[in-house]
């Protein structure tokens, strides 16, 4: 029994260790990193003013033989709105039943798009999150497809070019767009835009030559942005430059890693995607596979700071009076699983589930979001899934537990003889252990199996945080009453009288309804069992599920009320069995103990 208290402190600590970091970690450093944010936007808008208010677009960047061209709004800032900023230059609508913006025409550049399905707050009202800005604004970002060129080609499509649009003009899953770009040394460029019904851009560039010689020239691609995130991302999760390229496979580079790198190449490929990701959403580029290609990942530091995903393929010839096609794709959206997986399965786009970080634990979060979004297909509401999905684990680990359990009634009802084991040996701890085994042995007791159970939910339980942290599905996913985002922690407080009160409380205080249920079915869980002789035990044993109560407040919502129900149908099961066993169940004893006045030394 003392080794079962000892493994469930142990666990529980190590828990409590896990919110404590997040707590003051996570979330000063996200403070901080919001902070600079403002700083860096603050120090761009200085250097327009000291620019004079230079046009990004009023003059070309020299580019340097079998180069990217210079990103577009690295020397300029703009202080106008989003609508102005797309006023200063001609586009081509997109409209799809998940995306809406459009395409700016000079560059053809996607630097404009937004979720029909997603936006900024649960509110119905709430502005729909903008994922692509033009590049003169402070929160610039934008997916481009363009050529290298050299004297013999002329002037190839990059940056500056504007194209003009051949025939229709709106952008439809069922209507291409056609946009086409002619040169003085007898090359045409004709690109052709379409989209399906999410996600997914498809780009396809012809190049005809009718000039009297073969020209060569290169492909590139680039997914830049000018900011990041406002809040930080943790160990949880991984937000910044990511790909999976060649044989070196995925690539993963944090803002503040490039940052201190600078640049990242890995080996050319023929295959692969990259990108930059976010928690919710990603926009990525997948090159031709019929033409090998240089992934890098970047900082730049030049003019305005900003991060690039980029690749440039081997040289492309044209010959005289020959045409050539490259065809690539671009995914701007939200990481929706079953969309990603699709993508990665009808595309035949290599582990492009990879997109969506589930962990090294993978094979455990991905059956979990599996179960949860099966359930919730049936329930139609993701709390009643989370709460199904509890009971199907506890059945699943219904027989361990019944062994358990029966272990630890079967050690409570040795427990005196145990105790004079302990008396009869108390200077002879070698002794007592070996007493102390005979007996196990006698009794046919397993002194670990109090431990299973508990150990059995730690990957539970981490698996469902990363499910709940990470998955899109769950973002804003509504349970019943006051909880309107499972993601999210409780908004409730016990300190302003759940609302009552009109008071603005600190974070640490936000103690919501669901965390005190949570914190209730711990405490009485834990006094189902006899309250341990040793002191320090007994104090930890007291104050823990008020610990656990402050620092799950901070958790989302889901996981409080997962862990909730989950401690509800334990105190059923073991007392299901322990009475069974014959074990006396210490819970209302424990209780009258705990609330019963003590007697003074002089009584």
């Amino acid at each position: 029994m003392e080794n079962n208290r000892n493994f469930f402190i142990t666990i529980a600590l190590s828990v409590l260790i896990l919110a404590v970091w997040q707590y003051f970690y996570v979330l000063p450093r996200s403070e901080a990193q919001r902070e600079a944010a403002r700083i860096e936007q603050q120090r761009v808008e200085e250097q327009k003013k000291a620019a004079g208010g230079t046009n990004p677009g009023d003059t070309a960047t020299p580019v340097a033989p079998g180069a990217i061209p210079n990103a577009p709004g690295t020397d300029a800032v703009t202080p106008a709105g989003r609508e102005q900023a797309l006023a200063t230059s001609k586009r081509v609508k997109i409209d799809t039943p998940s995306l809406e913006g459009s395409i700016n025409l000079t560059g053809a550049r996607l630097d404009d798009l937004r979720l029909k399905h997603y936006t900024e707050t649960v509110d119905k009202n709430s502005p729909e999150i903008s994922l692509l800005n033009p590049a003169v604004l402070p929160n610039g970002y934008y997916a481009e497809i363009g050529f290298v060129g050299n004297d013999k080609t002329g002037a190839v499509p990059g940056p500056e070019t504007v194209w003009s649009v051949d025939g229709n003009a709106t952008l439809t899953p069922t209507t291409p767009v056609t946009l086409t770009y002619s040169n003085d040394k007898g090359l045409t460029f004709k690109r052709t835009f379409s989209v399906d019904t999410n996600y997914m851009f498809t780009v396809s560039d012809t190049v005809q030559n009718s000039g009297a010689a073969p020209v060569s020239l290169s492909n590139y691609g680039r997914v830049t942005r000018f900011d990041k995130p406002a809040v930080a991302s943790t160990y949880v999760l991984h937000e910044g430059l990511i790909g999976f390229t060649g044989t070196e496979g995925l690539q993963e580079h944090k803002y503040a890693s490039i940052e201190k790198d600078k640049q990242a190449t890995p080996g050319k490929s023929t295959d692969g995607w990259l990108g930059i990701t976010d928690k919710y959403w990603a926009v990525t580029l997948v090159p031709s596979e019929k033409q090998p290609f240089q992934p890098r990942f970047a900082y730049f530091e030049d003019g305005r700071h900003r991060y690039q995903s980029d690749f440039l393929t081997d040289p492309i010839t044209v010959d005289a009076g020959q045409s050539a096609t490259v065809e690539s794709e671009i995914f701007a959206g939200a990481k929706e699983v079953a969309k990603i997986n699709a993508y990665a399965e009808d595309r035949h786009i290599k582990r492009f589930d990879l997109l969506i970080d589930w962990g090294w634990f993978h094979f455990i979060t991905k059956p979990m979001f599996w179960l949860i979004d099966t359930l919730y297909k049936f329930f139609g509401n993701f709390g009643l899934a989370i709460l199904a999905t509890t009971v199907i684990v506890k059945a699943l680990f219904f027989p361990l537990a019944n062994k358990s359990y029966a272990s630890m009634a079967n050690m409570k009802k040795v427990q005196p003889k145990m105790l004079e084991i302990r008396e009869k040996y108390a200077d002879d701890k070698m002794k007592q252990q070996q007493a102390m085994m005979e007996l196990y042995k006698t009794e046919k007791i397993n002194p670990l199996a109090g431990c299973w159970p508990v150990a059995l939910q730690i990957p539970v339980f981490f698996s469902l945080y990363k499910v709940l942290y990470i998955t899109i599905e769950m973002r804003h996913a509504p349970f019943f009453g006051w909880i309107q985002d499972l993601a999210a922690p409780d908004p409730t407080s016990i300190f302003n009288l759940f609302g009552l009160i009109p008071l603005t409380l600190p974070h640490m205080l936000m103690i919501g309804v669901w965390p005190l249920i949570m914190g209730v079915t711990m405490f009485l869980q834990m006094r189902m069992n006899p309250t341990p002789p040793d002191p320090t035990q007994a104090a930890i044993f007291t104050w823990m599920p008020v610990i656990f109560t402050f620092m799950m407040a901070g958790f989302p919502a889901g996981l409080v009320i997962y862990w909730a129900w989950n401690n509800t149908l334990s105190i059923l099961q073991q007392g299901v069995i322990m009475k069974r066993q014959g074990a006396k169940i210490e819970l209302w004893d424990n209780l009258v103990a705990l609330f019963r006045k003590k007697p003074s030394p002089a009584e």
